[in-house]
This record gives C-alpha cells, sequence and structure tokens, in this order.
C-alpha cells in the first residue's frame, strides 16, 4: 500500500514538473515576439511598373503594368501635391505607389526622364561638373568623380535609393536613400532621407549637355553640316 502511494505520489510530481517547463517556454516564446520592433519587420515595396498608355489624362492615369494588366488610377491628389514626376507620355515607363485602395497614385515617376546623364558644379571649386548616369536595369555609374563610385539605383515606395562606394572607405557599400523633389527635361533634385534635419543634404542636377565648341579665339564654331568644314 505505501509502495502505491509512493508512486502515486511520484508519477504526480513528473507530470507537475513538466507542466511548468511547457508554461515556462510558452511563456518565453511569447515574450520574445512581443518584444519585436516593427522597424525589424521587412517593409513591403508597394511600387507598380509599366508602360503609359493613350488613355492618360489630367487627372487620369492609365497604364500597362508589367504583368500586363491595364491599370486606370486617379491621380488627381498627386498632382495636388506635385507627386508626379517627370511627365506623362505615352509609351513611356512608370514606377507608381498606389493608395491602399488601389484606385488612386499617390506617386508617379517617369522612369524614362529620370535616366540619363546629371552634372552640378563641383561642390569643392565649381571649376568642373561632376554628377550621376542613371541607366536602365538599374545601373548607376558617377560622372567625373574621383571619390564617390556609384554602382545600383532603384525605386522603392516612392524613394529613390542609391548604392555608392566612397573610395577610401574600405570599400563599404551604402544605400542612401533620398526623397525625390524635381523631375524635369531638365532638372533634378533629390534630398537625403533618414538622417536628422541638420544633417539633410539636397542635390540639384542640370541635364548633362555638350558644350559648344570654340575655335582658338574664343568664338563658337557653327556647326554647318559641310564636311568640308570640318577638320
Amino acid at each position: 500500500m505505501k509502495k502505491s502511494v509512493f508512486l502515486g505520489v511520484f508519477v504526480a510530481g513528473v507530470v507537475l514538473f513538466g507542466s511548468c517547463g511547457g508554461n515556462k517556454q510558452q511563456q518565453y516564446v511569447e515574450e520574445d515576439d512581443n518584444s519585436t520592433s516593427m522597424e525589424d519587420k521587412e517593409v513591403t515595396d508597394r511600387t507598380i511598373y509599366g508602360i503609359c498608355t493613350a488613355g492618360t489624362a489630367m487627372n487620369t492615369l492609365e497604364m500597362i503594368t508589367d504583368s500586363g494588366d491595364t491599370l486606370k488610377l486617379n491621380i488627381s491628389g498627386a498632382n495636388s501635391l506635385g507627386k508626379v514626376f517627370g511627365g506623362l507620355q505615352p509609351s513611356d515607363r512608370l514606377a507608381v505607389v498606389p493608395d491602399s485602395s488601389g484606385r488612386m497614385a499617390l506617386q508617379v515617376i517617369n522612369l524614362n526622364t529620370l535616366m540619363g546623364d546629371w552634372v552640378m558644379p563641383d561642390p569643392i571649386d565649381g571649376s568642373a561638373e561632376v554628377g550621376i548616369r542613371i541607366k536602365e536595369g538599374g545601373i548607376a555609374e558617377s560622372i567625373d568623380q574621383s571619390v564617390i563610385v556609384y554602382r545600383t539605383w532603384k525605386i522603392f515606395n516612392g524613394e529613390l535609393e542609391i548604392n555608392l562606394v566612397r573610395e577610401g572607405g574600405g570599400d563599404e557599400q551604402e544605400d542612401n536613400r533620398y526623397e525625390l523633389l524635381i523631375l524635369g527635361p531638365d532638372t533634378l533634385a533629390y534630398r537625403t532621407l533618414g538622417k536628422a534635419r541638420d544633417e539633410t543634404e539636397t542635390f540639384e542636377y542640370n541635364r548633362w549637355k555638350e558644350k559648344p565648341k570654340v575655335d582658338l579665339h574664343g568664338l563658337e564654331l557653327e556647326d554647318t553640316g559641310d564636311e568640308f568644314n570640318k577638320i
């Protein structure tokens, strides 16, 4: 009889110990889940890519997406906030950030306008022009810059992200985020994001244009197209 009582107490103790251990483990997992910050969660890129079509009007954007769907979005709000960058021309490639309903565009970027060679006076002495070359396929290159080497670019939720390497910086890559301010046929401006207000920097570029040729006397040479006048 004593033996049966002893076994019963022992089994009950094992079950109780196992139950406590299970509850402790479950509580630990729950606390670990609650400690995960919003910053650690992956942000989804909602950008839609496609081609602008002839159905586009002043307050309506019509585009054929990369998946082959025809999409019509209201862009009146984006227009009023200056969030339609680069103009809207049929056959141009666009990057569009829609709202949660999928019926309105929060931001529209004309990628055809964005691509190309952009330059500004050298901030060191202004004696020359430096800049960035934005190419198809997400490729970026530096223009006459000895310190900064641009590598890649992309649009992420309406922000311009540029990957670069600074010479002498240990070949460490930087992923910098920028807010678009102006994008036109001959003007590009954006400013840094993710920094304190007093550290924000604005970059203002002009479209690179070939300088007119001059002779030894400083006079511009007119290109007449006559092969006999060319040296």
